[in-house]
């Protein structure tokens, strides 16, 4: 079985952000077509990508109210609107999908963090619970930096801990790829645990397209 890290972004679509309309808004974007957001996916979806085989990642927003009736928010939906297949085409496709959904969500809240943690969390629970796994698991989230359900995304990290899952929580590009630095580490760690050879680092990708 190949070894390999299967990369999975959550985006927060909340009203902190501020209107995407606006050029102060993290949403905002810039007649090159990037906003903080996008700029924060590329730097350090780059990093990981190559580490898959099939570059198929689920994407996923939290925090907005969907069409077509805009009447509660939601904390864990695709970001390419189709549940049963969240997955996009390398960090390219989940920037196509991001530009396509942003235009039609109400930003709202509250931030959330723990439905989407215990989304990926079981996924990588499953999948550990075979003697051959040979999967690793990150989940992205990024966001403006506030947090509602602190208590509950704690716990939710606590309990990924123990699971072939590192989880960054990522209020700007910087620093999601501080933290990345010791994703490595961690995924070195787990395939030597279960007998498997770790798989070779990423190499450098293109910048992103307009």
């Amino acid at each position: 079985m190949d070894e390999c890290v299967t990369l999975q972004v959550g985006v927060d679509f909340t009203g902190s952000n501020g209107d995407p309309r606006s050029p102060n808004s993290l949403h905002y974007m810039s007649q090159d077509g990037l906003n903080q957001y996008l700029s924060a996916l590329w730097s350090v979806g780059n990093v990981v990508q190559d580490y898959d085989t099939d570059k198929l990642f689920p994407a996923f927003g939290f925090g907005a109210k969907l069409p077509p009736d805009y009447q509660t928010a939601n904390h864990e939906f695709a970001l390419n609107f189709n549940p049963a297949n969240p997955f996009c085409q390398g960090v390219q496709g989940i920037v196509e999908a991001y530009r396509m959904v942003l235009p039609q969500l109400r930003l709202s809240g509250p931030t959330n963090f723990s439905p989407l943690i215990n989304h990926v969390a079981g996924i990588a629970s499953q999948a550990a619970q075979s003697n051959n796994a040979a999967q690793y698991f990150v989940l992205l989230i990024l966001t403006d930096g506030e947090i509602t359900d602190f208590d509950q995304t704690k716990d939710a990290i606590v309990r990924a801990s123990r699971l072939p899952l590192s989880v960054i929580i990522a209020p700007q590009a910087s620093l999601a790829q501080s933290v990345l630095a010791e994703v490595p580490n961690q995924l070195v760690s787990y395939f030597k645990m279960r007998g498997f050879d770790p798989p070779k680092p990423p190499a450098k990708a293109a910048a992103p397209k307009s």
